[in-house]
């Protein structure tokens, strides 16, 4: 193995095909994105230099700015949603549910397969009103809560949250399955160590499990932070961004931008931006992961 990788031309020969393909799908593409931005209208269609007028434009932008609340708004609900329930549900699968552990994990992973659309029709049925309610409101009249019933996906105040639950929903058993994962790579002594010395179920968790899994926490959170920046999909099939804009992400705002007003330079800079908030946040997610001691 030292021969290996004390040898610079076997290192290349692996590293090379990789490297090729990261550059021509990844950096490529950035560096075309950013020729992009000096430019107006679309390639062949009012294809004009423009400097930094898309640069200027951003900052004066109004729709520009209620589609980054939207997406702040967002991760902040759906990462914390999916890692803290994910971490919670793996919890459950360990040390109450060890005989059914993998039949639920079987049942609470099924979301995560489905398509995006197929989901999203499910929820359009679940926060129906008219013409008949759907499942959540039918529910909210059984119980005499009728005063709750409302168009959870036809007005501004509830539609972000509908979707964040939708979204959530789909994909907390995925990270449910990775912190299951790391809890059984965690030896059974150190658990029953701790138990003997006295540590209640919160002791436990917060002196033994968290920093144990405190790795696979951060990973999570990466995984989830950019999946929520880059929210297109699911509000499409659900909301269309509507309405009025309540879930239109800059994912959205960047594809009608270039794609729906032909603005490809302006959607390109929007792009970046995008781009580096997920580069930006995940070493700032990062900056929390400490070497276990």
């Amino acid at each position: 193995m030292k021969k290996v990788l004390g040898n610079k031309k076997a290192i290349l020969l692996y590293v090379a095909p990789a490297a090729i393909l990261y550059s021509i799908f990844v950096i490529l593409p950035v560096i075309w994105s950013v020729y992009y931005t000096f430019f107006s209208g679309m390639p062949g269609i009012k294809w004009k230099f423009c400097g930094f007028d898309n640069y200027l434009r951003i900052f004066k932008d109004s729709n520009f700015k209620k589609a980054l609340i939207v997406n702040i708004k967002y991760i902040l609900i759906v990462t914390g949603g999916q890692v803290c329930l994910g971490l919670g549900m793996s919890l459950i699968f360990k040390f109450w549910l060890k005989k059914f552990a993998n039949l639920i994990r079987t049942i609470v992973f099924f979301p995560v397969v489905l398509p995006t659309v197929a989901v999203a029709q499910l929820f359009v049925k679940i926060y129906e009103i008219q013409p008949h309610y759907g499942l959540l409101n039918s529910l909210l009249h059984a119980v005499g809560l009728d005063a709750l019933i409302q168009p959870w996906l036809g007005q501004a105040s509830t539609a972000l949250g509908s979707l964040s639950a939708m979204d959530i929903w789909t994909a907390v058993g995925f990270y449910a399955i990775i912190f299951y994962g790391a809890l059984l790579d965690i030896s059974g002594d150190v658990i029953e160590a701790a138990r003997i010395d006295g540590c209640k179920a919160t002791q436990l968790f917060r002196h033994v499990l968290a920093p144990l899994l405190r790795p696979m926490i951060i990973t999570c959170l990466i995984f989830s932070f950019t999946g929520t920046v880059k929210m297109f999909e699911s509000a499409m099939a659900l909301t269309q961004g509507g309405p009025g804009g309540a879930t239109k992400s800059l994912s959205i705002y960047m594809y009608d931008a270039a794609f729906t007003y032909s603005k490809t330079g302006y959607g390109s800079l929007i792009a970046l931006i995008i781009f580096g908030i997920c580069v930006v946040g995940s070493a700032i997610i990062r900056k929390f992961e400490k070497p276990i001691d």
